[in-house]
């Protein structure tokens, strides 16, 4: 690995966050997952790509089909690399662009509160998000090992 390579990677992966950023990662790994197996496999009782795709083409999110895999991929795998605390900052930067498709696109008008369709649940995801982007995964993570590693080299 080159010199450049390995500063990039230490970079990217380093994190001064301690457990801080294990609370955040859990809960919005597991939720995002959660939302991207219900995009992608019908899971919990989502519509799967066919119905996701068809419901994201009706409102004006073309192609359907494809914008629902990147949508359910995104939260789906996103989600997991949160949970298991590996390449956190390109996952949350994932999951940040796509919460903020979704709150433009589909609660924005529906003002702030859930009960209305809001848009409150994903600005807090978008804020964990967010706080991941900087702080990084944390001391339990797989990113800190690899950064650790990285540096001992």
């Amino acid at each position: 690995m080159t010199t450049l390579n390995k500063t990039f990677f230490q970079q990217l992966l380093a994190t001064d966050a301690g457990i801080a950023s294990l609370a955040l990662r859990i809960p919005v790994g597991i939720i995002l997952l959660a939302h991207g197996a219900q995009k992608l496999f019908g899971a919990f009782g989502g519509y799967g790509l066919e119905g996701t795709g068809q419901w994201m083409a009706s409102i004006g999110l073309e192609p359907g089909y494809l914008m629902a895999l990147l949508a359910g991929s995104a939260e789906f795998f996103g989600g997991l690399a949160l949970i298991l605390g590996f390449l956190t900052r390109p996952a949350a930067v994932v999951a940040a662009l796509t919460l903020l498709v979704a709150i433009v696109t589909v609660h924005l008008e529906n003002g702030l509160f859930l009960s209305n369709n809001g848009y409150e649940f994903g600005l807090a995801l978008l804020a964990a998000s967010v706080s991941l982007i900087f702080a990084g995964a944390g001391s339990l993570s797989i990113d800190n090992i690899i950064a650790k590693r990285l540096a001992s080299e």
